[in-house]
């Protein structure tokens, strides 16, 4: 029987109008490096390792809805971000350029959307499993 191969999640790409504005975004706000650049495309990494955000230029990028609605871009995905303080992440990630959703489903996480208007979660871990 043949081995099965190994596989790696390496990165999630996301698309933008400028992945070069959105990279830097992520940048400013994880404090990520670049791994790569070229035309279109941008690799950010964490210092420690691990899989990286990538972005990539789409000029017909459609930013989706949040909340999800029938007749809009529905969300496919979305980043949740844990963060040590809820709310001065919160107010740094809308210096750098993101808003805060007008609906936000959980007393203990915030929904905000990225300049290129894809939704992220932020929050704090609680119970056993904290750091």
């Amino acid at each position: 029987m043949k081995p099965q191969p190994r596989f790696t999640l390496a990165a999630t790409t996301l698309d933008a109008p400028n992945a070069r504005e959105l990279a830097q975004f992520y940048q400013d706000l994880l404090g990520w490096q670049v791994r790569k650049e070229e035309q279109g495309w941008v690799e950010i990494t964490s210092p420690d390792g691990g899989a990286g955000l990538s972005f990539q230029t789409e000029p017909l990028f459609t930013a989706p809805q949040w909340p999800a609605t029938r007749s809009d871009q529905q969300m496919m995905m979305h980043l949740d971000l844990e963060v040590t303080d809820l709310a001065s992440a919160v107010d740094h990630a809308v210096a750098l350029g993101a808003t805060l959703a007008d609906f936000q489903p959980q007393a203990d996480v915030r929904v905000l959307c990225d300049p290129a208007g894809h939704p992220f979660c932020l929050f704090v871990r609680t119970g056993p499993h904290a750091a």
